[in-house]
């Protein structure tokens, strides 16, 4: 005889049972069915430093970074391709790493490239998670982590063994720089192992550097010279100061030269232990062939030696910059003043502008920018007007303005086809307005530099600019302020007011 198949009735279970599975399943579903967009579970890398590496507390790290920030006097160049900073604790290198943050331009994705310091492996690993959490806030992953994992795994290269990233802490102290700097981020992080080799090197190079753009911003984590017992590393006795910083300053020349080969050659021939050369020989690698124009810059150089006045054992610290130079060459700066002229020609003469053949423009001319064209005749100023920000290809913001400062500027009468033979052309062109930060009056005027910066005041409803170039007329800063607030239509001593913004910009200025 068949067994009876009984139901069951749910509501006769034992209510300590039942709450029992209720608690089980609600605990599935907070910990493994929270699914992102993609389809991916859920999954934060939690903090395994703050309050150790750097302050655990939000206020006290925001606090933290904005005072290394304040302290930072000599400015980025705006358009970053990648950094080198150190991932020593705060009080260590944070003011160091600091010097290359500031002023970086927003970027939609972050990809880190840093050593494992607790697991040995060779190859790249990248964690199991969605989002990388600080006290801060949380980071998400991008979409391109998962297909790069994949090519990683295909190349044999992808290390998935011991979990290296639970207790590091390279990465780690990056994220509180870019959340205080940056905005709307994704990041792709990256740990790269001691026993990858030079050919390693390489393929994972040529995977990474098909997921990057214009909209990515690499960040190699790295210190540099290891020197001392606790270290295991004492190639000289004397003069160490010295020494350390002429061994960190030989590998700083093959990084400028942009020459991975002759980076890693160092390494092996001085047996320097700079902890993120598998990193930074990547970067070189994907430099050399996306991006062979750009520029290096060390922003800054430090030791914990000199920090703490024992050079016994000491570790170093650089924060160093690639970085495109966008400065026009007399080529493309002849162009747009000849363009200007013949835009006023044209347009004064038959209300026409000039035809543009765009198959002969460089990139640079291309490129949105902002702009003024500046008309003068007999040395006093006869039209001035321009874009701040970039709304137009250069190119065109330079047709667009030459004609608004003809026939447009207020204070003016148009100018005639017959007054051209008088009229002089100055173009300038300009970056991206970046927000001075600054607590009080007499903080503001340390921190301008007269002829260099353009300056922005928005006050309320009232805006103003002055071009770098009046600082020539209005030397003194607290008059170039003071009239400029009055330009806007402002008080005079608006700027010394706590509801004020300031913006600083710089302009290239060519003329005819």
């Amino acid at each position: 005889m068949e067994p009876i198949k009984r139901k069951t009735d749910i509501s006769k279970l034992k209510t300590p049972l039942l709450s029992l599975i209720l608690l089980t399943t609600l605990a599935i579903l907070l910990f493994t069915s929270t699914e992102t967009n993609n389809s991916i579970p859920y999954i934060t890398r939690n903090p395994a430093v703050a309050g150790t590496f750097y302050p655990a507390s939000k206020t006290s790290l925001k606090n933290t970074i904005k005072t290394y920030y304040k302290n930072v006097k000599d400015s980025t160049p705006k358009d970053v391709y990648a950094i080198i900073v150190p991932h020593a604790g705060y009080v260590y290198s944070g003011q160091t790493a600091a010097f290359a943050y500031k002023n970086i331009p927003d970027k939609e994705t972050i990809l880190l490239l840093a050593p494992s310091h607790h697991i040995y492996f060779r190859g790249a690993s990248i964690a199991n998670v969605t989002h990388y959490k600080t006290p801060l806030g949380e980071i998400k992953l991008s979409e391109k982590t998962g297909s790069i994992r994949q090519a990683l795994n295909k190349a044999s290269l992808l290390y998935t063994g011991k979990n290296p990233h639970k207790k590091e802490h390279a990465i780690e102290v990056q994220l509180p720089f870019l959340q205080v700097g940056l905005t709307g981020f994704e990041i792709i992080p990256i740990l790269i192992g001691s026993a990858t080799d030079y050919t390693d090197t390489k393929k994972i190079a040529d995977i990474l550097k098909k997921y990057t753009d214009k909209s990515t911003l690499i960040v190699i984590s790295s210190d540099f010279t290891h020197y001392g017992p606790r270290y295991n590393y004492i190639p000289f006795t004397e003069n160490k100061e010295e020494n350390i910083k002429n061994l960190d300053y030989g590998a700083l020349e093959h990084i400028e030269k942009k020459d991975p080969e002759s980076f890693h050659n160092y390494i092996q021939k001085t047996g320097a232990t700079i902890c993120g050369s598998k990193p930074i020989t990547i970067l070189l690698e994907m430099i050399q062939e996306n991006e062979p124009g750009l520029k290096g810059k060390l922003m800054h150089y430090d030791t914990s030696g000199r920090i703490t006045g024992d050079y016994t054992n000491s570790v170093s610290y650089i924060s160093y910059i690639f970085y495109k130079d966008n400065t026009l060459n007399k080529e493309e700066q002849k162009y747009l003043t000849t363009l200007a002229r013949n835009t006023l020609e044209s347009y004064l003469k038959d209300k026409k502008t000039p035809k543009i053949n765009k198959n002969v423009l460089s990139e640079k001319l291309t490129q949105k920018s902002g702009c003024f064209v500046t008309l003068t005749k007999d040395s006093q100023l006869r039209g001035c007007i321009g874009h701040i920000l970039a709304q137009k290809p250069l190119y065109q913001c330079i047709i667009d303005n030459s004609i608004s400062a003809a026939v447009r500027d207020s204070r003016f009468s148009p100018t005639t086809y017959d007054e051209l033979d008088d009229i002089h052309v100055e173009v300038s062109v300009l970056s991206i307005p970046r927000v001075l930060e600054f607590t009080s009056p007499d903080e503001l005027l340390d921190k301008l530099t007269p002829l260099e910066d353009g300056v922005i005041i928005s006050y309320g409803f009232h805006k103003s600019t002055y071009l770098p170039q009046v600082w020539e007329q209005l030397p003194d800063k607290v008059e170039f302020l003071t009239s400029l607030c009055k330009k806007g239509g402002a008080p005079g001593d608006c700027w010394k007011k706590e509801n004020v913004k300031i913006e600083t910009y710089q302009a290239q200025v060519f003329w005819e």
